[in-house]
C-alpha cells in the first residue's frame, strides 16, 4: 500500500492566497520527511477552493525541493491546455526527476476557465478523447502528427524524448505515468481501453469505487489489453485524513473549518453557459468525508484505510490533510500519518 498527501492549496475564510500556497509547499515537504509515498496536486482557476492554477509548475517546484518523494498532479486539467504543451512539460519533469513524475489529467467542469482560455465548451464536453490521445502519442512516439478534430499539425520530433534520461542513471520507465481522474462510466471506459488507472474521488465512498474497479477491469479486458496491466492497474482513492487522539477531536478540526472553506470555494465556479448548478451543503459533505474517510485516532485511519483497500482493490492513496486549514496543524498531521498510521500498513 502506498499513501500520499493530496494538496489543493485551499484558501480557507480570512486567509491570502499566499498563505494558503505556503501551507501546501510546507505539507509536501513535511510528506517527504514523514516517508509518505507521494503528494498530489490540484488544479484550479479562478477560485479560493483551490488557489494553485497550474497543478505542474508546482510539480516542478516540488520535485526540485525533494530528493525521493514522488510528486503528481491530480489533476492537470486537459481541456485548457493544448496536450503537445503539457506532454513537454511532463516529459522534461519525467527526466530530470528521474522518473518521479506522475501526470493526472481529467476533463474539469464546465467553468468559464474554457471561455478564459479560448478553448470553449466543445473541448470540455467531446474534445477530452482526442487530447488524451494526443499527450500519450507525445509521451510514447519519437515523432508526432496530429490530423484531428481540434488539433491539426505536420510531424515533429519530441523533445525531450521521455525515454532520455539526464544522468547515466536511467529513469524507471520510458515515459511519465499517466492516471485519469474518472467520474462516470465514459470517462471509466476511456481510461480502460488505454489501460491507464484510475484516480477517484474522495466523494465516493468504498462499494461505489469498487464497482468502478469492476467496470475499468470489465473495459480493459474487453478492450484487449494483457491481463498482467489489469491486474496491476495502480488505481489511486482520494479522501480525507484527519488524525487526533479522539476520533471525536479529529472530526471536530474538520467540522469547524471546512465547511466554510468548502462554501467560499464551490460557490465562487462560474459555469460558461450560465447552466445552474446544484452544490452540496458544506456542512453535510464534510461530515460524509469524516464517515468515509481516516478521520480519528491512527488506529482507526490505519484500519481505514486497510479496510478501503481490501474492499476495492486500490493500493494507493491520495489523502487531503489540510483540512483544518491551518498550517502547524497540517504539519503535524503529516508527521503523524507518516510516523503513526504507516507503520500499521506494512
Amino acid at each position: 500500500m502506498r499513501v500520499g498527501s493530496f494538496v489543493l492549496a485551499a484558501q480557507f475564510p480570512g486567509q491570502g492566497q499566499g498563505e494558503a500556497l505556503h501551507r501546501a509547499v510546507r505539507s509536501a515537504e513535511v510528506a517527504e520527511e514523514a516517508g509518505l509515498d507521494a503528494v498530489w496536486l490540484a488544479e484550479h482557476h479562478f477560485v479560493p477552493y483551490g488557489t494553485c492554477p497550474s497543478a505542474i509548475t508546482l510539480a516542478a517546484l516540488l520535485l526540485g525541493r525533494t530528493r525521493r518523494l514522488r510528486v503528481g498532479t491530480a489533476v492537470s486539467v486537459l481541456p485548457t491546455v493544448h496536450p503537445v504543451a503539457l506532454g513537454e512539460q511532463a516529459a522534461l519533469l519525467h527526466v530530470t526527476s528521474g522518473g518521479r513524475f506522475s501526470l493526472g489529467v481529467g476533463r474539469g467542469g464546465p467553468w468559464v476557465d474554457l471561455e478564459v482560455f479560448g478553448t470553449g465548451l466543445e473541448a470540455y464536453e467531446k474534445g477530452f478523447p482526442e487530447s488524451l490521445d494526443l499527450l500519450l502519442r507525445w509521451l510514447r512516439e519519437p515523432s508526432v502528427t496530429a490530423s484531428g478534430e481540434r488539433f491539426t499539425f505536420r510531424e515533429v520530433p519530441v523533445v525531450p524524448r521521455p525515454s532520455e534520461a539526464l544522468t547515466e542513471t536511467p529513469t524507471e520507465a520510458e515515459g511519465p505515468e499517466v492516471v485519469v481522474a474518472c467520474t462516470s462510466p465514459a470517462s471509466i471506459r476511456l481510461a480502460a481501453e488505454r489501460g491507464l488507472p484510475m484516480l477517484l474521488g474522495m466523494h465516493v465512498g468504498d462499494e461505489e469505487k469498487a464497482e468502478m474497479v469492476a467496470l475499468w477491469q470489465r473495459c480493459a479486458r474487453t478492450a484487449g489489453r494483457p491481463g498482467e496491466e489489469i491486474r496491476g492497474a495502480a488505481h489511486v482513492s482520494a479522501g480525507v485524513c484527519q488524525i487526533a487522539d479522539r476520533r471525536t477531536d479529529a472530526v471536530e478540526a474538520l467540522l469547524k473549518a471546512m465547511p466554510g472553506w468548502l462554501k467560499q470555494g464551490l460557490d465562487a465556479h462560474v459555469t460558461v453557459d450560465g447552466r445552474t448548478r446544484r452544490m452540496r451543503d458544506p456542512l453535510e459533505y464534510t461530515e460524509l468525508l469524516c464517515g468515509l474517510h481516516p478521520v480519528g485516532t491512527p488506529r482507526l485511519c490505519a484500519d481505514r484505510l486497510a479496510a478501503t483497500s481490501e474492499r476495492t482493490g486500490v493500493s494507493r492513496f491520495a489523502l487531503l490533510v489540510e483540512g483544518s486549514g491551518d498550517l502547524a496543524a497540517t504539519e503535524e498531521n503529516v508527521r503523524r500519518l507518516g510516523t503513526e498510521v504507516l507503520p500499521h500498513l506494512c
